[in-house]
């Protein structure tokens, strides 16, 4: 009974280990991204998609595409509808601008409030960071990439765009996603984040 017991309890610690190592990613955040899409209670990709899917295509991570950027709040912004990839529109605000040097250059960014978002638990000091840059509609989806950021307490924000992430409905049409706007344009190839995906 016991070697029973024994074999049991071998057999779900090497699945366990299995399952673990089935999760690709050089990075934590990029293995949490890999769960999240293999596990169908929580994963955008259609059912075609879900079952022969390995693993998302990243970059490598790289760390110059990590830096620290100065947040200039815009406490009197209006409020105004986001388009979206459907009818739906986004009330979001300018909560304010980022100032950053990234690959010897100087960049600006208008990072976003989603008023649903302030009213949701846990997401009350949620930032909505859309981008384009050189690589979209080539490694990158063509509509650009998203970071989510968190309200910092002084003025100083980071970005790492390694952690740069594609629309859900890049995934599915299903999803709504609000379109980049043209203003937050990075001029310049950031090789860093999430590629494009690959319908099979």
């Amino acid at each position: 009974m016991r070697i029973t017991y024994f074999l049991i309890a071998l057999l779900f610690l090497l699945g366990c280990t299995q399952k673990k190592e089935s999760l690709k990613g050089e990075s934590e955040w990029q293995r949490q991204k890999n769960a999240i899409f293999k596990d169908a209670s929580k994963s955008p990709l259609k059912p075609k998609d879900l079952k022969r899917f390995n693993g998302l295509d990243f970059f490598k991570v790289d760390s110059t595409f990590i830096v620290n950027a100065t947040l200039q709040r815009t406490p009197n912004s209006k409020w105004f509808n986001m388009k979206t990839t459907d009818d739906r529109l986004s009330k979001e605000r300018v909560y304010g601008i980022l100032n950053f040097r990234l690959k010897n250059k100087n960049y600006t960014l208008s990072v976003y409030q989603g008023e649903e978002n302030m009213q949701t638990e846990g997401y009350e000091d949620y930032l909505f960071l859309p981008f384009l840059d050189d690589t979209n509609g080539d490694s990158t989806y063509g509509g650009g990439r998203y970071i989510d950021l968190r309200i910092p307490e002084g003025d100083t924000i980071q970005l790492n765009f390694n952690e740069a992430y594609n629309p859900l409905c890049v995934y599915n049409e299903k999803y709504s996603c609000p379109l980049v706007p043209r203003n937050n344009y990075l001029n310049l190839r950031v090789t860093a984040g999430m590629k494009n995906f690959k319908s099979q």
